[in-house]
């Protein structure tokens, strides 16, 4: 088995639930509560603040020091920015990386994605913030489903705020849309008080790969952003990776 363990979530560009911007609140609930999951890989979401510079507000060197991932870098928005269109990937130093680039997605609000091949486990993974609209929601999954098809075949795993309420996994990550069905159980993460909607998830079109999906309820992450963390496993064969 080649087994990870996925972090992802959305920082809410360090706007706490009391309305303050406060990067190190962010800092400290990686650190303290994030960090002990011992993640391979964290996905985050607007990691950069909305100006139309989208500058990155976090101390990225700590943030590599408490939880001991690496940023992907080269692949920001502007000179200002962590990541692109806000999603930054932090991977361990353990894995390797063969390809990785940014991918334009459509929408009212600019919306893009970050695309990582790794070797082992061999995998494709898409880090997204998705759209509220549901028809835009399926424009951008057809979109990453094109470019899948376009590259070498693997798993595929699609991860980040899918803005997806509902009790399934929807259109837009159905087969007719994005190309291949994409499967991965649901926990309640929005809005980080009162979690209600599963709207951050991890997919894979292996199904049962996902083999547990938890929210982190501690305090620090309800105080620091209006999302909670969710943090998978994520466990493939070896045969569901060759090719």
């Amino acid at each position: 088995m080649d087994a990870l363990t996925l972090a992802s979530w959305n920082l809410h560009r360090g706007q706490g639930r009391d309305g303050r911007v406060d990067p190190g609140r962010i800092l400290g609930a990686l650190e303290t509560g994030l960090a002990p999951e011992r993640p391979d890989i964290v996905v985050l979401q607007e990691a950069d603040d909305e100006s139309p510079r989208q500058a990155g507000f976090l101390d990225i060197a700590r943030v590599e020091s408490a939880t001991g991932l690496r940023r992907l870098e080269g692949h920001e928005w502007g000179p200002h920015s962590h990541g692109f269109q806000g999603n930054v990937v932090l991977v361990s130093p353990a894995l390797r990386v063969t390809h990785a680039q940014p991918l334009d997605l459509p929408g009212v609000w600019p919306r893009g994605a970050l695309v990582l091949d790794l070797l082992r486990p061999r995998l494709r993974l898409v880090a997204v913030h998705l759209s509220l609209s549901l028809a835009l929601r399926v424009v951008q999954m057809r979109t990453i489903g094109q470019f899948h098809a376009r590259r070498p075949a693997m798993p595929l795993v699609v991860t980040g705020d899918l803005n997806e309420w509902r009790p399934w996994n929807g259109a837009p990550f159905s087969r007719r849309v994005a190309g291949v069905a994409l499967h991965g159980p649901l926990v309640r993460s929005f809005p980080a008080v009162r979690p209600l909607l599963p709207l951050d998830r991890v997919l894979c079109d292996v199904p049962g790969a996902v083999t547990e999906l938890r929210a982190l309820r501690e305090a620090c992450f309800r105080d620091a952003s209006d999302h909670l963390p969710v943090v998978a496993q994520l466990t493939l064969r070896p045969e569901a990776t060759s090719g």
